[in-house]
């Protein structure tokens, strides 16, 4: 069985979606500090006058975990939504999307940026990515210490064969620790991912993932790992 554990984010980019679609089960490790200024509660998009930074106000001391992080009520969703409206209206897949984002932004509310996150994620992966990946929560699986060693003890109480990691997890992550356990450890690689028709220019990868759907609509799985596959094959 492959794993990955995350915190979420908010509407993530493409190689976020990437890692889910590598594994059998994608946990959502949202048990953990919430960090300021960072890709928790907020995300990238690609506007006329370049990348805008779209964030969701939230309110949380630094002993909050993320899923403890309260969302300020304002007016932050219609302004997200008249941004993407703004920007993407005329992208080619913009109108089959817009229903979703009514949905989100103009019918509901959220009041934690937990529960915002995980549905968005979920939603995007199984209804417009098709994937298969099952999702569930970090709390309902056993783990002890902090860190690195909370993480592993959490894998292991999965039954994981094979964990897969993003790049940046190099930095506390012990690869030997991991062998030891019998636990295949993995490194995603985000490198080499194709570019796709952007409204502007010059092509931007580092921005949420429904840049991505609103441009290729469903095409978009070919374009976050459909060309891996594709290069195999030949």
């Amino acid at each position: 069985m492959k794993l990955a554990v995350l915190q979420s984010n908010y509407i993530p980019w493409k190689g976020y979606f990437d890692i889910i679609h590598d594994v059998d089960l994608f946990l959502f490790y949202d048990e953990v500090q919430y960090t300021k200024n960072d890709w928790r509660n907020r995300n990238r998009i690609y506007t006329q006058t370049g990348v805008q930074w779209l964030t969701v106000p939230v309110s949380a001391s630094l002993e909050d975990s993320i899923d403890q992080a309260v969302i300020v009520p304002n007016r932050w969703q219609m302004k997200h939504y008249q941004s993407l409206l703004t920007s993407y209206a005329k992208a080619p897949y913009f109108r089959y999307y817009q229903e979703f984002l009514e949905f989100v932004y103009l019918e509901s509310k959220w009041e934690t940026i937990s529960a915002i996150n995980q549905f968005l994620i979920k939603k995007i992966s199984s209804d417009f990515l098709k994937i298969s990946t099952r999702f569930d929560n970090s709390k309902n699986f056993a783990s002890s210490g902090s860190g690195h060693q909370k993480l592993l003890s959490l894998i292991q109480s999965t039954g994981a064969e094979v964990y897969v990691s993003g790049p940046a997890a190099k930095s506390y992550i012990h690869a030997e620790d991991y062998q030891n356990a019998g636990i295949q450890l993995i490194w995603k690689d985000y490198s080499d991912y194709p570019e796709y028709r952007q409204l502007f220019q010059p092509f931007e990868h580092h921005v949420s993932i429904l840049d991505l759907l609103f441009n290729t609509g469903p095409d978009a799985p070919y374009y976050i790992w459909g060309w891996r596959e594709d290069s195999i094959g030949r």
